[in-house]
């Protein structure tokens, strides 16, 4: 684990929960692309750099989970390398306490206080065209957080975050964390249909051909959505729906599924309200849902 994984002379990856990305700006200069899931992470990261006599100039995150910012801290304060995030995300980067307030949809829990969904703060700046080495390319990968991006490099080394899971993780939680389920299969359409040398998923093998891995995640989220469906035969509020959803899947419900799962649950009725799919009613002062 945290092995240096070279694509190319110029293009590479650091195997990890979730991979980090590293290219050859030139001379003895580096960029990474996202920072690492925690202060550990970050550590390792630095004996990668040290060992290869590299000097990192900066961090291009692909978006605001703390399991990929959660390094730039530290690997800002030994380096000074500067910080980049795309759009609202870098936000996100500046201020981490949005992460569990936005999914708790409130002030957070004590239980939500922790690396896995709080990272530390980090001074991300504004992630624009002009930010990137020379030659490579920002690719809008929405769906999955607000503004995430991916980044092809020069020789055709695609990364792509978090725009797609493995097999092995979806058949295991079932159930994938999306932000925007219509932007979510819009960027996964968009990937079927890209050519690269290589692609690099944060949380699924490394593929020259990345279209399969595209079709079954893409097939999956319309699994999900109609399960969902299937439970909405009769009107059900959310809380109850959340229930079912756990049940059918074989879930066991704790604090951080309840807000990865439950926001998610709740991206999916806006999309499949969106499609004429299901549709609120309000009955005794209760937001119940119902297919159509």
């Amino acid at each position: 684990m945290y092995e240096l994984v070279p694509v190319t002379d110029r293009s590479f990856y650091i195997q990890s929960p979730s991979k980090s990305g590293l290219f050859r700006i030139g001379g003895s200069e580096v960029c990474l692309i996202d920072g690492g899931s925690h202060s550990d992470a970050a550590k390792k990261i630095l004996r990668i750099l040290e060992s290869n006599n590299w000097t990192l100039r900066c961090i291009l995150n692909t978006h605001s989970h703390a399991d990929h910012i959660g390094g730039n801290k530290l690997l800002r304060e030994r380096t000074g390398c500067r910080i980049y995030a795309p759009g609202i995300d870098c936000a996100f980067t500046r201020h981490p306490v949005l992460e569990p307030a936005f999914l708790y949809g409130a002030f957070p829990p004590d239980e939500l206080h922790h690396k896995f969904l709080l990272a530390d703060p980090s001074p991300a700046e504004y992630l624009t065209p002009e930010a990137l080495p020379d030659g490579m390319e920002i690719i809008p990968l929405p769906g999955h957080c607000f503004d995430m991006v991916g980044y092809r490099t020069p020789d055709d080394v695609v990364y792509l975050a978090d725009a797609l899971s493995s097999r092995e993780i979806l058949d295991k939680y079932k159930i994938g964390f999306i932000y925007d389920v219509g932007a979510y299969l819009d960027t996964l359409g968009k990937i079927r249909s890209m050519r690269a040398r290589m692609f690099v998923p944060a949380h699924a093998e490394a593929a020259e051909d990345i279209a399969p891995l595209a079709e079954y995640n893409i097939a999956r989220t319309h699994e999900v959505a109609d399960r969902i469906c299937e439970l909405c035969r009769e009107p059900v509020s959310g809380e109850e729906l959340l229930k079912k959803l756990f049940d059918a899947y074989a879930l066991s419900l704790n604090f951080d599924q309840y807000v990865l799962v439950g926001s998610t649950l709740r991206s999916y009725l806006a999309w499949l309200k969106k499609q004429a799919r299901v549709q609120p009613e309000f009955t005794d002062n209760r937001l119940l849902w119902r297919s159509c």
